[in-house]
């Protein structure tokens, strides 16, 4: 896919999470939004998947580490053609399959329950593990917030994965300087974070998150390294097109009411406005 069709799609993903967080009232758009492109490119042209055959034992595995953001999930998901977008407006719902957080159980495309904070990297790590025992060549994401690696369970997992050389193994990080209370290096700092993964032998590449171009080129870094596991270290917009919640920390997670819901909207469709002039 070229970055024009990418970036349209990305538009349509924050549509989504928009648009479930509105209808369900409640939910985390910030870190959802700042992942837009990562979840895109993923789901859209780097992951080897087939929303017709969810559960392929040969299919690239995913873990959203940071499990509060499913609305950013759910809409890449819908728009990859796993589920309906229509659906995305149940989200949180009673008797919706769409909860608050992934559940595998019930969700079409989604490889690992999570939620609980600083637990995805060890859950991508066993993943990892079984494909080199069992010989096969699939390779596993996990998305991990900034704020989320404060968590100490994620430093004992990118040990294990480095002593492992799980070098089918991609840990990104969504570096959005901002978590629930406040700025992350306000609160806890995990920085310098690239110099921690590198410390647990981890290739790290740091880049733009919210850039295609740069998206391309780490995924890309990543699987052509052996021998040991990439970490990549994405430096994103919380809240990313949304004028009133770009940058802002009242938005990790609370829903837009209506008159927001609208500006909202209107941000969007001036965004993908613009790239159709592209």
């Amino acid at each position: 896919m070229t970055n024009l069709e990418l970036q349209k799609i990305a538009v349509e993903v924050r549509r989504g999470i928009i648009d479930g967080v509105h209808s369900a009232k409640a939910g985390h758009p910030g870190g959802s939004l700042s992942a837009a492109e990562i979840f895109t490119y993923l789901y859209f042209e780097e992951m080897n998947i087939d929303p017709k055959n969810p559960k392929d034992p040969d299919r690239d595995r995913f873990v959203l580490s940071k499990g509060h953001t499913a609305p950013g999930l759910y809409s890449t998901l819908a728009n990859r053609g796993y589920f309906p977008v229509e659906d995305l407006l149940t989200l949180r719902h009673t008797g919706s399959y769409l909860q608050g957080h992934p559940d595998m159980k019930h969700i079409p495309g989604v490889d690992m329950s999570s939620g609980s904070l600083g637990q995805g990297v060890s859950a991508a790590c066993g993943m990892a593990l079984a494909g080199k025992l069992n010989g096969r060549d699939y390779r596993v994401y996990a998305l991990c917030g900034d704020g989320e690696i404060e968590e100490g369970q994620i430093w004992e997992a990118a040990m294990f994965a480095g002593f492992r050389k799980l070098d089918n193994l991609c840990v990104i990080v969504d570096n959005n300087n901002l978590q629930i209370d406040g700025p992350i290096d306000k609160v806890c700092s995990p920085y310098p974070i690239d110099k921690k993964f590198e410390s647990f032998n981890f290739h790290v590449i740091s880049i733009n998150g919210n850039d295609f171009d740069e998206l391309r080129s780490a995924f890309a870094e990543a699987k052509a390294t052996k021998g040991m596991p990439t970490a990549i270290v994405a430096r994103t917009l919380k809240g990313k097109d949304i004028s009133f919640m770009e940058n802002s920390v009242d938005w990790h997670g609370k829903a837009p009411n209506d008159e927001e819901y609208a500006v909202a909207v209107e941000d969007l469709r001036k965004v993908g406005e613009a790239l159709c002039q592209n």
